[in-house]
């Protein structure tokens, strides 16, 4: 199979590795930046006609801070920068989409916007020709196939996935409307660093199974009267990891499944946004049972 075929027709000279070739991942990527090109040195590489995100900064010194007494942080605070406050190395992530994405749209924007200390680095799919894949390529971001199948047999495997995440650098990995399992390569390579929405309030209405028009009508025929969408660390198991971050969202007494997604998905938006931005402000704390808040911003000392 051409490599050029795959996703020709919405990433400009995009290509996603096979596994007849020399497995080269090519992406033109717009930035200000004025690089020409820029290599990943193993047997992935991949080419950039420009750099599409931001450098991290280097780490000066490194301080932790803590939330009361009971929490430790999740990741360290870089600090001794130039004029002697702290300041927070800006993250790289990748960010995992099955369909139309508008939840990574919602996140890229925030970066690009500056409400979101990070830049999302590669996206991953499961489907080349989903919307989340068409908004990627106009965009510039590199799109990676996971995972090898039957009927993609040009995609990654897992070890070949965390190779090329590695190569990216990303610290946090963030699905947003993708349907298949992570295999146990990704959790185990990072570890407390990938996170999943889920459109109902877990541990309700969550597993296998559960996933789009499908939650809301379970949530509407179980006659809950609240709704909305939940945020969790990812395990090795379908929406049981450790909740990070909900939202509530009425069940009206006449909803249909899609109105009642339309309303859920609103906060979803919301939702994702904040709690990546507190990702990337290591604003991520665990209590001494193994409970896992946000620090506030506004005061430190408290958490939620």
């Amino acid at each position: 199979m051409e490599t050029q075929s795959l996703f020709s027709g919405f990433c400009s000279n995009s290509v996603i590795p096979s596994s007849k070739t020399s497995r080269n991942l090519l992406c033109s990527s717009p930035s200000s930046q004025s690089y020409s090109s820029y290599f990943l040195q193993s047997k992935y590489r991949v080419s950039f006609r420009r750099q599409c995100f931001l450098a991290s900064q280097r780490l000066r010194a490194v301080s932790r801070l803590e939330c009361k007494k009971s929490v430790e942080k999740v990741s360290d605070v870089i600090s001794g920068m130039e004029d002697s406050k702290p300041s927070v190395k800006r993250k790289r992530l990748a960010v995992f989409v099955s369909g139309g994405g508008s939840n990574f749209r919602s996140i890229h924007q925030a970066c690009v916007e500056g409400a979101v200390n990070g830049d999302v680095v590669v996206l991953v799919t499961n489907k080349h020709a989903c919307g989340g894949a068409l908004y990627a390529g106009d965009k510039g971001i590199p799109v990676v196939l996971f995972p090898k199948t039957k009927d993609e047999p040009d995609a990654l495997s897992s070890d070949d996935l965390v190779n090329v995440l590695r190569r990216f650098e990303v610290d946090f990995v963030l699905l947003a409307g993708y349907l298949k399992l992570i295999p146990v390569e990704l959790i185990r390579a990072y570890p407390r660093s990938i996170f999943n929405i889920h459109p109902s309030l877990l541990p309700a209405f969550g597993g296998k199974g559960y996933y789009g028009l499908k939650v809301h009508k379970a949530v509407i025929a179980s006659g809950a009267r609240y709704s909305g969408p939940t945020i969790h660390f990812v395990d090795e198991h379908y929406d049981t990891g450790r909740i990070l971050a909900q939202r509530v969202v009425p069940v009206l007494a006449n909803d249909s499944p899609e109105e009642l997604a339309a309303r859920v998905l609103v906060e979803e938006h919301k939702l994702y946004v904040e709690v990546t931005a507190a990702l990337c402000e290591d604003r991520i704390v665990w209590r001494e049972d193994g409970v896992p808040l946000i620090q506030s911003k506004e005061n430190p000392e408290e958490c939620y």
